[in-house]
């Protein structure tokens, strides 16, 4: 693909973004995207075949944009618990961020399509943040920062907490406070006491 069809690619992408922000997963259509695109039909055509398409294109866009902020943000000289601090803090913020969310549009593709879950890049991003986790957790271990007897199971329980808040942020609304209280806990269950 040449220089300018990756640019039209990358724009076309990036304004759906916005557009199943807006509206969800199940109520954008081709149309749609054409509008907010200001290109043809056709033209949308040469790149993509369907919304679903676009929409596999929008969450992968999202993954490579959320692992660029977050290693850019982690120091050379940081400890476990810096990191596992700043990955709940990044958490935190997507959770708080509900105007500028995919949340519902990923919740209503994966609710109507019954994707394997060998396929699922959802369960693939969980398992893989739990391994990240278990990760901090045995080097904070290690580091004399954590006292934690199952990694894994912390780890698993982490993400499962997390992932309730993003819907709790969803559906019926959560404060800066809730979160917080919840990441407390999550860290005095692992920190250390001096």
């Amino acid at each position: 693909m040449g220089e300018k069809s990756a640019q039209k690619r990358k724009y076309i992408v990036e304004t759906a973004r916005g557009v199943f922000i807006q509206k969800g997963y199940k109520d954008v259509t081709m149309k749609d995207i054409v509008d907010a695109c200001g290109i043809s039909r056709g033209g949308l055509y040469l790149y993509f075949s369907s919304t679903e398409e676009i929409f596999m294109d929008v969450l992968k866009m999202e993954a490579e944009e959320a692992d660029d902020v977050f290693a850019g943000k982690v120091k050379e000289d940081a400890s476990p618990s810096d990191i596992l601090a700043l990955f709940l803090k990044e958490q935190k913020k997507e959770m708080l961020l509900k105007r500028n969310s995919l949340t519902k549009a990923v919740y209503e593709y994966y609710f109507e399509k019954k994707v394997p879950k060998k396929e699922n890049p959802l369960k693939q991003q969980f398992d893989t943040a739990v391994k990240i986790i278990e990760k901090l957790i045995e080097a904070g271990i290690e580091a004399g920062e954590f006292y934690c007897e199952d990694a894994k199971g912390a780890a698993r329980n982490i993400m499962y907490v997390l992932e309730g808040l993003k819907i709790a942020s969803q559906t019926r609304g959560i404060t800066e406070e809730m979160v917080d209280r919840e990441v407390l806990y999550i860290m005095q269950g692992l920190v250390i006491e001096e």
